[in-house]
């Protein structure tokens, strides 16, 4: 009888500290999206450019693109920008979500740190945003030429994601 009492505890234990020793292991920035393998998310926008013009998901149908999320008051958006202006170069079409931002300091980053979207919308509200997951800014969406979502990565990008993940993945998407 006493033995048993000392087995369930320490099974507990060490299955307790298995699953922290797992989650320890795990990468931060690969957060699993329920949107992975869906269509993205319909939404109708004004241009930051243009309010007077709207963009639609549908828009790019038949291409594939990156929606990059970003906002002028987020500094790891800068930190990635280089990137969205090295992957803009290289024709990949990147659309901007311009997330609960003021439409002024939207523009005024642009104009001062270079401005590699196709266009940008205005989330001013943040409900698209909610509508795709976003957990804040950078955030860097994958869609294929039917729309749908096939990459997500919560952060800034980084030159090795880039070169290992995005551009491999965009080359197949091209192809298929």
């Amino acid at each position: 009888m006493r033995m048993g009492r000392f087995w369930l505890p320490l099974v507990g234990f060490v299955v307790l500290v298995a699953f922290l020793a797992v989650g320890l292991t795990l990468n931060p920035r690969v957060v699993p999206s329920p949107l992975i393998g869906k269509a993205a998310p319909a939404f109708r926008l004004p241009t930051l450019a243009d309010p007077q013009r709207q963009f639609s998901v549908s828009d790019a149908q038949g291409q594939v693109w990156l929606l990059n999320v970003w906002a002028s008051w987020c500094a790891p958006c800068l930190e990635e920008h280089p990137l969205i202006d090295a992957l803009s170069k290289q024709g990949v079409p990147v659309y901007g979500l311009n997330y609960k931002d003021k439409q002024d300091a939207a523009t005024a980053w642009l104009a001062r740190h270079g401005n590699p979207y196709v266009l940008s919308v205005v989330d001013a509200n943040g409900r698209v945003g909610i509508d795709y997951g976003v957990y804040g800014t950078p955030e860097t969406y994958l869609i294929d030429k039917q729309g749908v979502i096939r990459f997500k990565h919560v952060g800034p990008l980084d030159p090795a994601l880039v070169e290992r993940t995005l551009l491999p993945m965009i080359e197949k998407l091209r192809r298929s």
